[in-house]
């Protein structure tokens, strides 16, 4: 990863964060991207100036296209994008209000969808290039009261694939990240929100414990590197064996 410009959204914390970090440690420079300025602040502190912080919007195309020209300006040609920025729900269907599916929709689907999009034709003009996307095991397998979130995620991984056809021929490689239950920030607001103790979810996985951000983080890495360069249209799972049985 060294010397390459690298697009990570919602890398303010979690997952994200873990994942800009990371590509910065290995060399790498760094746009990290969040709704939450101040976040995405905290993330360039961390890394002790090796990465350079954005506050954007994801589901604003025009916030996106700007961040890419934000990226060209101060780092260089985009040659990897990390798509980690993400929304949950825990309500079924009758119960989730449409703006909630909107915007889950808005930021899981649409975001993803409009940072490839403009991503993506900057990675021609250059040779070629990476794209992960985050989906989730929630994607592949039902879960109770995680109607709009599972749909997202779902949406996202079909998506990913069709991008990994229409671009193979440009050397652009398109993969999924699908983690199970990740111990994050995020993660445990949603249980607050929809009181679930989060024991609960540790109970359900096999290996007694959730992921870590740096678990999913190195998988990100490994998938967007050199190393993978055979794999595209993959969805990738790291669930601790939760989609196993």
């Amino acid at each position: 990863m060294n010397g390459k410009v690298v697009v990570v959204t919602g890398a303010g914390s979690g997952i994200g964060q873990a994942t800009a970090l990371r590509f910065a440690a290995k060399g790498a420079h760094v746009l990290a991207v969040d709704v939450n300025g101040d976040a995405a602040g905290d993330t360039a502190d961390r890394a002790q100036g090796k990465l350079v912080p954005l506050q954007t919007d994801v589901s604003d195309e025009a916030a996106v296209t700007e961040m890419f020209k934000r990226c060209e300006r101060e780092l260089g040609t985009v040659s990897v994008l990390a798509n980690i920025a993400g929304i949950g729900s825990t309500t079924s269907a009758p119960d989730t209000p449409l703006e909630v599916w909107e915007r889950v929709f808005a930021v899981n689907a649409s975001g993803t969808f409009l940072c490839c999009k403009h991503a993506i034709p900057r990675m021609i003009a250059a040779g070629g290039g990476s794209i992960v996307n985050m989906g989730s095991v929630a994607g592949m397998v039902g879960l109770r009261n995680r109607a709009a979130y599972c749909a997202s995620k779902g949406a996202v991984i079909a998506f990913t694939r069709a991008l990994a056809l229409d671009h193979v021929a440009d050397r652009i490689r398109v993969n999924c990240i699908c983690p199970g239950t990740v111990d994050s920030p995020w993660v445990r607001r949603l249980m607050d929100e929809a009181g679930e103790p989060l024991d609960a979810l540790v109970a359900r996985q096999p290996m007694g414990r959730l992921g870590t951000p740096v678990e999913i983080a190195e998988a990100v890495l490994y998938v967007a590197s050199d190393a993978a360069a055979f794999m595209t249209g993959s969805a990738r799972v790291l669930d601790g064996g939760l989609t196993a049985g």
